[in-house]
């Protein structure tokens, strides 16, 4: 049989983030929206061309995106909510749903599955769906005049979409899907008009834990897609682990099912052993790894292949899923050392792997250039010590009993109520980025960067005194990212030159490689953090990144135990913590954003999962004296059902992110006592608008009608590291004169609850 190539998605940034630039300029007014326009049709058509090039024989399109990929198939369908409709412009009207404006909040934001990509939660409301344009026809039209070539439309399925989606009865979910699916099928009628032959929907939701309710309803919706829709081939695309109810999924009038190979733990290929594939379908196989960055074995992937090809008689080959969450290309990395950068695979470096196993399976390629391949990846990696892992066992992994220790950092900080502070970051000027790179490039030598960081540190401690904020930070203007940073200075860990990666919106991510065994070296953030002290009265917040967000924000190698790696992380943070509390630090914040991130998909393995995590946060968080008040920090993620998880980390102080979806997680503290200290941000940072201090106000009045105001921290949703500095204080002088007239309410109230 004769197989054919495929890829599910392509970066959209570009080799050197020229999708972020354009975005950038647009929104800062410095190029309009033609110069706009254009400058993403390049890229978008750059992206094919180079697919083209690389001999894939399916190429996505719709998988480029000027923001959100979730966020243009709530756009393409009308679900706007009303909040927005007076926006004449769409491309304004599109920002603004996923930014906000100066007078309306911008649509929630939380992770993609267990992935550090952020998608914009749809809004559903009342909304009746309808096709305000076609984009996959626009873009497929596009791409068909500039190189006469068919592609492969990629599309959100419609389940996934809604139950993804918010602001809607959940019980209500069917009679919603009944008036979009209506809607999808116009979409492809239009799409097999115009020639096109394959479509890709993405249905992850699969791999999650649905009922039986669900699987009707993927019955349903896809015997109306093969009655309306008989002449498009369309491929059920699943990624990031196993189907739940296979049976029932591959029995779907479907032309092709899309599985991972790759991260279902052989689930997928255990279900086709035992239940067999059927004959009349394309089994698409995801089988080079969409997630990491070590090259594959290819002779491995042969001998799976050859499985696969025997249960199946059409099968294309792909990667896992799509390579949005990789770098782009290796090509500009000149500073990894050399046997480490010959181990790396990145998009493109993908793209060729996908191809040469495709050429091998279809005879043009040798089993013996496939082991060529995988022996100059044969990179001498040191095994994770033991030894290391054993010493976690003397290692405190608890602290005194809280209310104990908040007397006792109650007398040492002397903090009122409703303290305010920040999450870490302040903004990331230019003028800083360019004293990073002069820095970097040796135009400047180590006393002028530092003079450079210092003379910013005492600017914004002078300012947060001015603002009268009540716990400082120094504002991280050393780091480029709050895991890169560490990256840098740990052994056993790598970074990148250009391996960029999305993270939301137009801000993007180098994350680390973690290639060897994890140690301390060296003090990280010592000297800004007792600097920023030495400069005010006022307590400073030591700022350190935890370790399942370390694990989970950086390339780990597949070929050890992430356990492993992570109390190796734990270790090491614990020794930066205690070299801040020897320096004075009595305050210290160890971030935690990514804990839920890595949450498996599956329920059953939860347990393991936050076991291991909770273990790593005591560890590096557990060795400090009573006085010393511990925070942490999370965001973006669903935290309702995980109030337990965030109590055993035992953290004095959690600051949460809760404006972005307003406020819907206080609902949370209705049902569960939590005894501990807490601060749900008050407002959104990652939109440019600046809050009202009657909308801030209603976040605190929220939060206090669930918790105590001894328990309550004022603060805003994240780190201000992608704001403007006039937005950033214009934002926290609001927030701090809303928590002063609450404050100043609740002492004459004696401290008590305003409201029952």
């Amino acid at each position: 049989m004769f197989i054919r190539s495929s890829n599910v998605g392509y970066p959209r940034i570009g080799e050197k983030r020229e999708w972020k630039k354009a975005l950038e300029s647009f929104w800062n007014g410095q190029i309009n929206e033609e110069q706009f326009t254009k400058t993403m049709e390049t890229i978008r058509l750059d992206s094919i061309r180079k697919q083209l090039e690389k001999g894939i024989d399916l190429i996505p399109i719709g998988d480029f995106s000027l923001y959100d990929h979730v966020l243009d198939t709530a756009f393409m369908f009308g679900y706007i909510p009303e909040r927005f409709q007076h926006i004449d412009n769409l491309l304004e009207q599109y920002f603004a749903m996923a930014r906000g404006t100066n007078g309306q909040h911008a649509l929630e934001m939380t992770k993609w599955f267990n992935t550090n990509y952020h998608y914009i939660v749809p809004e559903i409301g009342q909304t009746k769906p309808r096709l305000v344009e076609n984009r996959l026809l626009k873009e497929y039209n596009l791409v068909k005049e500039t190189f006469n070539l068919e592609t492969k439309p990629v599309l959100l399925g419609p389940i996934t979409f809604l139950l993804l989606s918010k602001q809607y009865a959940r019980h209500e979910w069917r009679k919603h899907l009944a008036q979009l699916v209506p809607v999808y099928v116009e979409l492809l009628k239009q799409l097999g008009e115009a020639g096109v032959s394959f479509v890709q929907i993405d249905e992850p939701i699969l791999v999650q834990d649905i009922d039986d309710d669900i699987i009707d309803a993927f019955r349903d919706v896809y015997e109306v897609f093969h009655r309306d829709v008989p002449n498009i081939n369309l491929i059920l695309q699943t990624y990031f682990d196993s189907v739940s109810h296979y049976r029932e999924i591959v029995a779907l009038p479907v032309a092709g099912i899309g599985l991972d190979f790759v991260h279902d733990n052989g689930e997928n290929m255990k279900n086709i052993n035992t239940y067999g594939f059927p004959k009349d379908k394309i089994l698409v196989a995801g089988i080079v790894d969409g997630r990491n960055v070590w090259k594959s074995s290819l002779a491995q992937k042969a001998t799976l292949l050859h499985h696969l090809a025997g249960v199946s008689e059409q099968l294309i080959i792909q990667p896992s899923c799509s390579l949005l969450h990789v770098p782009v290309t290796t090509k500009h990395e000149h500073t990894l050392p050399t046997e480490l950068a010959g181990a790396l695979s990145f998009a493109d470096e993908k793209l060729d792997e996908i191809r040469m196993l495709t050429e091998y399976m279809n005879g043009n390629v040798t089993i013996d250039e496939l082991i060529k391949y995988d022996e100059q990846t044969n990179v001498y990696f040191a095994k994770l010590h033991h030894e290391q892992e054993q010493t976690t066992e003397t290692v405190p992994i608890s602290r005194v009993p809280y209310n104990e220790r908040r007397k006792a950092q109650q007398a040492h900080l002397q903090l009122p109520l409703l303290p305010t502070t920040t999450i870490g970051s302040f903004p990331q000027t230019s003028d800083v980025r360019q004293a990073r790179m002069k820095w970097k490039k040796g135009e400047w030598n180590d006393n002028q960067y530092k003079s450079f960081i210092k003379k910013e540190i005492a600017k914004w401690i002078d300012i947060q005194e001015q603002l009268q904020l009540d716990v400082l930070v120094h504002g991280e203007f050393e780091r480029t990212d709050m895991v890169e940073f560490f990256g840098e200075k740990l052994q056993g860990m790598a970074c990148t030159t250009n391996g960029w990666v999305q993270s939301y919106g137009s801000r993007c991510v180098r994350p680390p490689i973690i290639f060897g065994d994890i140690a301390h070296l060296y003090p990280m953030t010592v000297e800004e953090t007792v600097y920023a002290q030495s400069l005010t009265n006022k307590p400073v917040k030591g700022m350190l990144t935890g370790p399942v967000t370390m694990l989970n924000w950086s390339f780990v190698r597949d070929d050890i135990p992430r356990k492993h790696v992570l109390m190796q992380l734990a270790l090491a943070i614990r020794e930066e913590v205690l070299q801040l509390e020897k320096e004075g630090i009595r305050i210290i914040q160890v971030d935690e954003p990514a804990l839920r991130e890595g949450l498996p998909l599956k329920k059953e393995k939860h347990a393991s999962y936050w076991e291991d995590a909770v273990m790593a946060f005591r560890l590096a968080t557990s060795s400090v004296k009573e006085e010393t008040q511990i925070h942490t920090h999370m965001c973006y993620s669903q935290f309702e059902h995980m109030m337990h998880i965030i109590d055993d980390l035992d953290a004095d102080v959690i600051s949460i992110e809760s404006s972005r979806s307003h406020g819907e997680l206080v609902s949370s503290f209705e049902t569960y006592e939590y005894q501990k200290e807490i601060g749900l941000g008050v407002y959104d940072i990652h939109s440019p608008r600046i809050p009202t201090k009657e909308e801030i106000s209603e976040q605190i009045e929220r939060a206090l009608r669930v918790l105590r105001p001894e328990q309550f921290w004022v603060n805003p949703d994240c780190g201000l590291k992608t704001r403007k500095e006039k937005e950033a204080i214009a934002a926290l002088k609001v927030m701090v004169e809303a928590a002063h007239e609450y404050r100043e309410r609740l002492l004459a109230y004696g401290g008590k609850k305003l409201w029952k």
